[in-house]
C-alpha cells in the first residue's frame, strides 16, 4: 500500500510540473507591453499683459457702433438742393440724418446733416429758410448755405451754430462745379470745414434707437409696411419702398429711381414722416412750423410703420416722438430721412 501510494504522489508531482512548465514556457513567450513615457507638453508662458480692446463708440445720430473719431466730431448740416438741375446731389447715402422741407413753389430742399461719417465734398448747396433755424438748432455744430434773405440770414446767425456762408466766405471754402448749370453748382469740402472746427462738440442724441426691428414690440402696434407715399405738393411727391434684402428704404422722386452721385439709390433705415403746419408770414415763402408745436408722426422701420405723435417744446429742443400707447417711438440703428410733409399733402402707408 505505501508503495502504491508513492507511485500515484509521484505521478502527481510529475504532471504538476508540466503544467507549471508549460504556463513558465507561454509568459515567457508573449510580448510584454509597451511603456510608453508621459506626453510632452510643450512649455508657453502666459502672456503678461491682454491685448487692448478694440475701442468703438456709439454715433449719436444714427445709433451706429463706430470709431470714436467719427463720434467725437461736430455735426455738419447743409441746405441741399432739390430742384431737377441739381440732382443727382453729392454724398445723401452718407447723411445721417436729411429733413425734407417744402419751399417756395411747391419745391422741396434738404437739410442734410453729416457727423459720423464726412465725406470730401457735399452740394449742391442753397440758401438758407425760415424754418432751418428750428431743425438744426438743437444739433449745434455747423451748417452751411449759399445765403438768402438777409432776415432769414440773421435768423441762422443768431443761433449757436457756425455759419458757413458762400456768400460772404473767403476761405475757398465753397467752389462752383463746372460740370453743374448755375445756381445748382455750389459745392462745399465738407471735410475741411469739419477739421476747420474741430474743437465744436459732438451733436447730443436727437431719436431714441432700438434693435434691427425696433418696432416688432408689440406695445408700437406696428403693420407691415411695403410702401410708402408722400405728396408735399403736386410738384414734390417722394416715395419709398421696402427691400427686405438691404433691410432699407429705397427712394423715388415723383415716381423715379432717386440716386445720388454715387449712382445708388438713395436709401434710408428709418423714415420719420411728420404732419406739419405751415406758416405763411414771409409771403410766398412757406415756414414748417416746428418749435413750440406738435402733430401727427410715423415712424417706418424694419418694413413695419408706427403711429402716434411728435412734438418740439422749443427752438433748442429735439424733436420728441411718443407712440399712441405711450413711450418714445425707437428707430432702427442707421441714416433716418425725416418727411417734413405739410397736413395740406398727404402720407400713405401701404401694408
Amino acid at each position: 500500500m505505501a508503495r502504491g501510494t508513492r507511485s500515484r504522489g509521484f505521478v502527481g508531482l510529475v504532471v504538476v510540473a508540466a503544467v507549471t512548465s508549460a504556463l513558465v514556457g507561454c509568459t515567457e513567450e508573449a510580448a510584454p507591453e509597451p511603456t510608453l513615457p508621459p506626453p510632452s507638453i510643450a512649455s508657453r508662458p502666459l502672456p503678461t499683459t491682454l491685448p487692448d480692446p478694440i475701442p468703438f463708440a456709439v454715433a449719436p445720430l444714427r445709433g451706429t457702433l463706430v470709431a470714436p473719431a467719427s463720434a467725437s466730431g461736430p455735426s455738419l448740416a447743409a441746405k441741399i438742393d432739390d430742384h431737377e438741375e441739381a440732382r443727382p446731389q453729392l454724398a445723401l447715402n452718407r447723411t445721417d440724418l436729411v429733413y425734407e422741407e417744402l419751399v417756395e413753389g411747391g419745391l422741396t430742399r434738404y437739410a442734410a446733416v453729416w457727423q459720423s461719417d464726412v465725406p470730401e465734398q457735399v452740394g449742391p448747396v442753397r440758401s438758407i429758410r425760415p424754418m432751418d433755424p428750428d431743425i438744426l438748432t438743437p444739433l449745434g455744430g455747423i451748417v452751411a448755405y449759399s445765403g438768402g434773405q438777409e432776415r432769414f440770414v440773421e435768423m441762422m446767425q443768431a443761433t449757436p451754430l457756425v455759419n458757413l456762408v458762400f456768400d460772404y466766405d473767403d476761405t475757398g471754402l465753397f467752389e462752383r462745379a463746372d460740370d453743374r448749370p448755375s445756381p445748382h453748382d455750389v459745392i462745399l469740402a465738407a471735410s475741411v470745414a469739419v477739421e476747420r472746427n474741430s474743437e465744436l462738440a459732438p451733436p447730443a442724441r436727437q431719436f431714441r434707437y432700438g434693435g434691427v426691428d425696433p418696432l416688432a414690440d408689440p406695445r408700437f402696434a406696428a403693420t407691415p409696411t411695403s410702401r410708402i407715399d408722400l405728396v408735399y405738393s403736386p410738384a414734390r411727391f417722394p416715395s419709398w419702398e421696402w427691400d427686405a434684402a438691404s433691410g432699407s428704404w429705397l427712394r423715388s422722386q415723383e415716381g423715379a429711381p432717386d440716386a445720388d452721385s454715387s449712382g445708388e439709390r438713395v436709401r434710408a433705415a428709418n423714415v420719420v414722416t411728420l404732419r406739419v403746419a405751415i406758416d405763411w408770414t414771409y409771403g410766398e415763402v412757406p415756414k414748417t412750423e416746428l418749435a413750440g408745436s406738435s402733430g401727427e408722426a410715423w415712424v417706418s422701420a424694419g418694413g413695419r410703420t408706427a403711429h402716434g405723435t411728435w412734438s418740439k417744446a422749443d427752438q433748442s429742443a429735439p424733436i420728441v416722438l411718443t407712440a399712441d400707447g405711450g413711450g418714445e417711438l425707437e428707430l432702427s440703428p442707421g441714416n433716418t430721412w425725416i418727411q417734413l410733409v405739410p397736413t395740406t399733402g398727404s402720407a400713405t402707408f401701404v401694408p
